[in-house]
């Protein structure tokens, strides 16, 4: 980074979305801005992979600033990829012949929804095998994203019984409070802790934003989102509708936020709120690329290295044009136009 470059450095907050492997595009955004330099974060609000990436980089920071972090994360999602390979649920002859990331026609994968339809997780696996909690437990150092006093990092799951949303603050941070951000109940046991049991957070809050508003003063959020909000078509097919099912419900909380967000800034702009009661907030967005809009949610447990990597260039690529676009606005105005959002 350029002298220039660090005189002109800015802050920012980010909300980072969930959404399996396809967080690897997330990992890229990272990637960039922490090569780029110029945005300082300051905040993190994470939910399910958006939490495992901010984990991991406030482990990377604290350890030994953007360079170790980039390596960390990198290291991170190729032995995720490493530990897959063992996984019954692989891509078909078929999609690797005709270059589809998807699992629509994986074998593995059809026997695998067939069975959780039927059994569940209490059921097939009793033993509670956890991969991913044991690969958290070896290759994140928790103790160091407790201490990372550079970044207040925040983790999203769901009340299981309440229904309600967590949010766990860095110092509660650790595999387990990841683990409950990322568990999805078809496939894991509910995480217990301190007597209450999680599900994923995507249920309700993908990821939360109020953390960023209330626990930093910070205002600008950039919002690295995974899961599209609009469709152009209406889905007809089984898989569609399913596919669509789910960009929704793992949306839905997010949007009334942003509302929110929209209608206070309103209220604020036109005098009828006090800027020293409430604080305007400037929203920033890093969204699918458009090859990403053609992946199906199938593809979201495809592990293999080479799209892991795919989705990570495509991350980097993102990040570089939004800071070439926008990076201008921060710390003055929304570069996303939230208005125009919800008309």
């Amino acid at each position: 980074m350029s002298k220039k470059q660090r005189k002109s450095r800015k802050t920012i907050n980010l909300a980072l979305q969930g959404g399996g492997s396809h967080g690897a595009f997330t990992w890229g955004v990272l990637d960039y801005l922490l090569e780029d330099g110029r945005l300082v974060i300051t905040g993190i609000s994470g939910t399910s992979a958006g939490a495992i990436n901010a984990a991991v980089m406030a482990d990377g920071l604290h350890k030994g600033g953007a360079d170790t972090a980039r390596e960390k994360l990198a290291n991170f999602w190729e032995k995720l990829s490493d530990k897959s390979q063992f996984s019954m649920i692989q891509r078909s002859p078929y999609g690797h012949m005709t270059q589809d990331w998807s699992l629509d026609f994986s074998p593995g994968r059809m026997m695998f929804d067939a069975m959780t339809q039927t059994f569940s997780p209490y059921q097939f696996n009793p033993m509670k095998i956890n991969p991913l909690l044991d690969l958290m437990k070896s290759e994140i150092d928790f103790d160091c994203v407790r201490d990372c006093g550079d970044i207040k990092l925040f983790v999203c799951a769901t009340n299981v019984k309440t229904g309600k949303t967590k949010v766990f603050k860095q110092d509660e941070i650790t595999a387990d409070t990841i683990m409950a951000s990322s568990c999805l109940p078809e496939i894991y046991h509910a995480v217990e802790i301190d007597g209450e049991h999680y599900w994923d957070g995507g249920f309700m809050g993908n990821p939360p934003l109020y953390p960023l508003f209330y626990h930093t003063t910070c205002p600008d959020v950039l919002l690295v989102q995974i899961n599209p909000v609009e469709r152009d078509e209406v889905p007809v097919t089984a898989r569609g509708i399913h596919n669509r099912l789910n960009e929704i419900t793992f949306n839905a909380t997010l949007l009334r936020e942003l509302r929110m967000v929209e209608f206070v800034t309103r209220l604020i702009d036109h005098g009828k709120l006090d800027m020293n009661t409430y604080k305007r907030i400037n929203m920033h967005l890093i969204d699918p690329a458009d090859e990403m809009l053609e992946l199906s949610s199938s593809s979201k447990l495809n592990l293999e290295l080479k799209f892991l990597h795919h989705l990570r260039d495509l991350g980097r690529e993102s990040a570089r044009e939004w800071l070439e676009q926008n990076y201008d606005s921060v710390g003055k105005d929304s570069s996303l136009n939230l208005r125009e959002m919800f008309e």
